[in-house]
């Protein structure tokens, strides 16, 4: 028996080192850094600039020498016929003969150069395609500043669970105290038995809550975990505090610094997109412009009416060619100059929107600043109401319990003092919340 219970409990000691081990602890910042290098959003992000870069070399490659080679072979089933005048052949006059060219095999291996001496389209080619690898960037910069904003509320989420499960547990252990002692009070006859009562119907509503609180604690762990880019039920440990944070992300400078609009990636992004209309433009007008190209080839040919290609005594016939084309447009029906309308109207709409793109930005600088210093300010109104209601709750539970104020009047004090404690934290998790979206219209990434 002595050596089984030494065995469970070694047992029970490996499972819980095991635990541990596979746990992963996160502060803010480090599951910031974890999200951008592993969160599925952000590494598509990242792909889509390698897909670019090859995009890039992909249309550089078009205007530069291009080698193709061809090998047919050929097998009359039944040759063509031809009829030529039979007195060629010392025949009458009025006469046909019936004749067969060629050989019934052949076959001929040719490879050729091409070169684009000039295009117009290929020039547009290359400026947008380094134009696309900038919107890639431009895209994975604004990736990594939403999967940042959305780490940094999916660990609020799970801190403001946390602490919530634990003030709820705290409350409840405190209202079983107090039924118990008014239960004591009400078995003597000297308390009614409302009282009784009033305290269950607390108790019952913040046990609820509780029950509720865990359950929202678990999706809030596994919404972090997918925002991270792990598994959905990786064991996640966070080391930061909810309160900790909130006092790293009080800073009164950052509403006072004047930020250039053009340095947010959202107008990036919008000027990236009258760079491509720009562009497109350039490219319907050059679809009017001739295109030069040249070509070289070589190759060699067999004829034969057996398959014996690879003797040695067959005979090879070689041929080259050199050639230069000029393509030159002429007349489209106007559809040309229908195209390149089309390209204007829409530049004439990019450039509008990139005006309108601008001043919204400053409407969200400048509301995301006032939400901000809105979440600062409630934050320090709800931590005075929180003191205000444990001492306005602590007085009336005196009082109850001295039989001065009624199970009424501290079922409200308690209610009011569960509140504030809910509207702190919320208010805690604002500050964090707000300053991060402030972040991220303003492009700015600090490290916490």
């Amino acid at each position: 028996m002595k050596y089984k219970l030494i065995l469970i409990f070694s047992l029970l000691v490996s499972l819980t080192i095991s635990s541990q081990e596979n746990s992963q602890y996160f502060s803010l910042q480090e599951a910031i850094d974890f999200a951008l290098a592993n969160n599925r959003t952000a590494k598509n992000a990242s792909r889509d600039i390698d897909a670019a870069k090859q995009q890039k070399w992909e249309t550089t490659a078009t205007g530069l020498p291009q080698i193709s080679a061809t090998i047919d072979y050929q097998n009359f089933l039944k040759q063509q016929v031809s009829v030529i005048p039979a007195e060629f052949f010392g025949g009458n006059p009025g006469e046909f003969a019936e004749v067969t060219f060629g050989t019934k095999q052949s076959v001929t291996a040719f490879a050729t150069l091409r070169q684009k001496l000039f295009d117009g389209s290929y020039i547009v080619g290359l400026q947008s395609a380094k134009v696309f690898l900038q919107i890639s960037k431009n895209a994975k910069e604004k990736t990594d500043l939403e999967v940042r904003k959305a780490v940094i509320e999916a660990y609020g989420n799970v801190l403001l669970a946390e602490e919530s499960v634990n003030i709820l547990s705290r409350n409840v252990k405190t209202l079983e105290k107090n039924l118990f002692e008014i239960n004591k009070i009400y078995e003597y006859g000297l308390e009614e038995e409302e009282s009784v009562e009033q305290l269950k119907i607390t108790l019952s509503g913040v046990q609820s809550n509780l029950k509720n609180v865990k359950r929202l604690k678990d999706l809030a762990y596994q919404m972090l975990n997918i925002t991270l880019g792990l598994e959905i039920n990786n064991a996640t440990i966070l080391s930061d505090s909810l309160e900790k944070l909130t006092a790293q992300n009080i800073n009164l400078n950052l509403l006072e610094t004047d930020f250039n609009v053009e340095n947010t990636i959202d107008f990036k992004i919008a000027e990236n997109d009258k760079t491509s209309k720009e562009l497109l433009l350039k490219l319907e007008k050059s679809k009017a412009l001739p295109t030069l190209s040249t070509f070289i080839n070589g190759g060699y040919s067999a004829f034969s009416n057996e398959f014996d290609f690879t003797s040695k005594e067959q005979k090879w016939f070689g041929s080259s060619l050199l050639g230069v084309s000029l393509d030159i447009p002429i007349f489209s029906s106007l559809g040309r100059s229908a195209s390149t309308q089309r390209a204007k109207i829409n530049l004439e709409k990019a450039s509008d929107d990139l005006i309108e793109a601008e001043q919204k930005i400053q409407l969200q600088i400048a509301s995301a600043k006032s939400e901000y210093q809105f979440a600062i300010e409630d934050f320090n109104n709800k931590k005075e109401n929180l003191n205000l209601a444990e001492r306005i709750e602590k007085k009336n539970q005196t009082k109850f319990f001295e039989g001065i104020a009624s199970s009424f009047d501290l079922r409200q004090a308690q209610i009011q003092l569960y509140t504030a404690q809910q509207e702190l934290l919320q208010a805690m998790l604002d500050v964090i919340n707000n300053k991060a979206t402030l972040e991220t219209v303003l492009n700015e990434i600090p490290k916490i």
